[in-house]
């Protein structure tokens, strides 16, 4: 696994863009809009941060999010809003 060098800014807003594996155009697919949107606010029920905007294409995704002060945590978010979408 590549090792990025992330910034880790407590309270901070990040900038995103996440792809569907092999580049598979699904998310813009009824059902698909509603499982990321349902992944969303259940780990922002558990973990919160802001969206600050979002554009949602048929391949990828690219997001503005704001965390809680004291939080850096977003690889966490990301990995439980994947984990929940993919199943």
């Amino acid at each position: 696994m590549p090792n990025y060098r992330r910034s880790k800014t407590r309270g901070g807003t990040y900038f995103f863009t996440v792809v569907t594996y092999k580049r598979q155009e699904i998310l813009c697919k009824p059902q698909s809009r509603i499982e990321l949107r349902d992944a969303i606010e259940a780990v922002r029920g558990l973990l919160p941060f802001h969206v600050d905007a979002w554009v949602l294409l048929s391949d990828h995704l690219h997001c503005i999010w704001t965390l809680p002060e004291g939080d850096a945590d977003f690889p966490k978010r990301w990995g439980m809003i994947k984990s929940r979408f993919t199943k």
